[in-house]
C-alpha cells in the first residue's frame, strides 16, 4: 500500500469558481474503455475557447503537478473520469476553497489529496505560481501545510481522508493485493466457494 504523506513539484493556477467535471472532461469523452488518454482532453473545450492561453496549454505550466483551484471545484454529475483526467495530465495534488463531495471522494480513491484553504490564502498561491511558475510548492499532507518560497499556508483536510493518505488504505487495490493470504484463508472456509475456482 501506498501512503501518501506529501506532494511536491510546481503549480498550476486555475482561477474561477464552480469548474464543473463537464468542463474538466467533456461528455463526449466518456465512451472511452480506459482512462488512458483521457489526459489530453482534460478542460478540452475550455482550452480550445482560450485559444493557447488556459493554463493547461501555456508553457510555463508543462510538467506542474499541483493544482490550485478556487470554489466548489469538481461540482455537477458525478463522473470518475474528472479526477481521472486530471490524473493523466499529470495533476498530483489539488488545492482549492472548496470541493463537490463526490468529486473529493473521486480523488481520494485514485490518491489525489484535496485541501481547502481560504479564498484569501488560495488567491495567495495562485498568485504566487503565477508570478514564479517554477516555484517549488509542497501539500505536505501530514502536517496539514502549503510550502512555496516564502508562503506557508495552513491548510484542511478531513481526518478519515487525511488517515487514508498516510496510512496507504486510500489504495483499496493496494489493500488486496497485501491482504491475498488472509483472502484465500477466507475463501478456504466459506463452504459456497473452493480457491480453485474462484482463481480460475
Amino acid at each position: 500500500m501506498s501512503q501518501i504523506k506529501s506532494v511536491s513539484g510546481r503549480g498550476i493556477p486555475l482561477v474561477g469558481s464552480d469548474i464543473d467535471t463537464d468542463r474538466i472532461i467533456p461528455a463526449r469523452f466518456l465512451r472511452c474503455v480506459t482512462f488512458d488518454g483521457l489526459g489530453e482532453q482534460a478542460f478540452a473545450d475550455d482550452r480550445q475557447q482560450a485559444n493557447g492561453n488556459h493554463p493547461f496549454d501555456q508553457p510555463q505550466y508543462q510538467g506542474a503537478n499541483v493544482l490550485i483551484v478556487n470554489g466548489n471545484f469538481g461540482c455537477g454529475s458525478s463522473r470518475e473520469h474528472a479526477p481521472q483526467a486530471l490524473s493523466k495530465w499529470g495533476i498530483e495534488a489539488i488545492i482549492g476553497e472548496s470541493f463537490a463531495e463526490i468529486f473529493f471522494g473521486n480523488c481520494v480513491a485514485i490518491g489525489i489529496p484535496c485541501v481547502t484553504a481560504t479564498p484569501e490564502q488560495v488567491k495567495q498561491l495562485q498568485e504566487a505560481v503565477a508570478a514564479n511558475p517554477e516555484a517549488e510548492i509542497k501539500v505536505d499532507v501530514e502536517a496539514l501545510k502549503i510550502y512555496c518560497g516564502d508562503l506557508t499556508v495552513d491548510v484542511a483536510m478531513n481526518e478519515g481522508s487525511r488517515k487514508m493518505f498516510l496510512s496507504g488504505q486510500w489504495d483499496s487495490c493496494g489493500q488486496l493485493t497485501a491482504s491475498v493470504d488472509q483472502i484465500r484463508a477466507t475463501a478456504q472456509q466459506l463452504p459456497y466457494l473452493s480457491w480453485e475456482t474462484a482463481t480460475a
